[in-house]
């Protein structure tokens, strides 16, 4: 699991959660790529919406990255 980004206290990683989703259910800490929403688990209300402005100004990034398996950081949110 490669760490993209590390940012107030938040560590973000890229997995895929198992063989049955496609490459496009990518998944930031418990958040899937393509649309952003939380699929599994839980994180507090602050955490989330740090996650998710982060993830939308690098989503294409991500995706990319994703893509051609080229796994690098990432600038943290600020």
């Amino acid at each position: 699991m490669p760490e993209i980004c590390k940012f107030y206290g938040i560590i973000i990683r890229m997995y895929l959660i198992d063989n049955e989703h496609p490459p496009q259910h990518i998944h930031i800490k418990y958040m899937e790529l393509t649309n952003l929403n939380i699929i599994d688990g839980a994180l507090p209300k602050k955490c989330r919406q740090l996650v998710r402005e982060w993830a939308e100004i690098h989503q294409a990034e991500l995706i990319e990255m994703w893509n051609s398996q080229n796994f690098h950081s990432i600038e943290p949110l600020e």
